[in-house]
């Protein structure tokens, strides 16, 4: 069986079981199916003409294909789907991506690909294409272009005590699609979504505690934030009662940040 591919993207090339891929001749999902039937903005409509040039299904994870119980009635996702987004620009295309969430029920995973990404990742394009593996270099003007994808995903969030959970959108870092992978873990589908949610939001297949490490690594982001502004505002200040103030509260933020780090 030929498998559907998002440029060089596979259900096969990311480690997924082949008896959840989804046929070639079957895998490609018309950008008018997600515009047509459901109120759309103009803004979003533009989004999909412009910034989107395929739109794939690329696997179907379900109990029956990757070797998990029957979940019983009503609890957990009935299916995750895997989808591939091929895309214009350097960013994911996140309002695209919560539209199609919001119109699913089930479980989405979203692999963004394009060959346009940030400098971080241009940086390590330029690094790989001037090596090949064996110590032996070659010109970076006549190296192969490469392609990247970064994984994303919407997640149910909790919000504050008395308030439901909110949706939010994780878009993982972008990387070479030849390195891109997914692990499946877990005895239940429930486990496996719990599990895809901790890999591309934390970089990790251990999904315990995930809401609370994911409110962990967002304050540890704010405090650093605060900390590099307080260092700066430490090395302008002229005043000694200002420095020894700002000193302080340096003090104070990185005993926090400290805190959180070993928790």
């Amino acid at each position: 069986m030929t498998v559907a591919l998002c440029g060089s993207v596979s259900a096969l090339s990311l480690g997924l079981p082949a008896s959840c891929a989804i046929p070639e001749a079957k895998g490609t999902l018309p950008k008018q199916m997600f515009t047509a039937r459901t109120p759309v903005s103009a803004k979003l409509k533009q989004r999909f003409a412009n910034n989107v040039e395929d739109i794939t299904m690329l696997a179907l994870l379900r109990p029956n294909t990757i070797g998990l119980a029957a979940a019983p009635e009503g609890r957990g996702p009935a299916e995750v789907m895997v989808i591939g987004i091929q895309h214009r620009g350097a960013s994911a295309p996140v309002e695209v991506i919560e539209h199609i969430a919001g119109m699913r029920r089930s479980g989405i995973v979203f692999i963004c690909v394009s060959d346009e990404v940030p400098a971080e990742a241009q940086e390590l394009q330029s690094q790989e294409s001037q090596s090949d593996g064996n110590g032996n270099h070659e010109s970076q003007s006549t190296a192969p272009r490469s392609e990247f994808c970064a994984f994303a995903v919407q997640r149910a969030m909790p919000g504050k005590a008395g308030r439901p959970r909110t949706n939010r959108v994780f878009v993982s870092d972008y990387q070479p699609s030849s390195k891109a992978k997914l692990a499946i873990a877990g005895t239940t589908l429930d486990e496996v979504w719990e599990c895809l949610n901790a890999q591309i939001i934390l970089g990790s297949a251990d999904a315990h505690d995930l809401d609370a490490r994911i409110a962990n690594r967002d304050s540890l982001a704010s405090l650093r934030a605060d900390e590099a502004k307080l260092v700066k505002d430490h090395a302008r200040a002229k005043q000694p009662a200002q420095r020894n103030e700002l000193y302080a509260k340096m003090h104070k933020l990185r005993a926090e940040i400290s805190r959180l780090e070993a928790e």
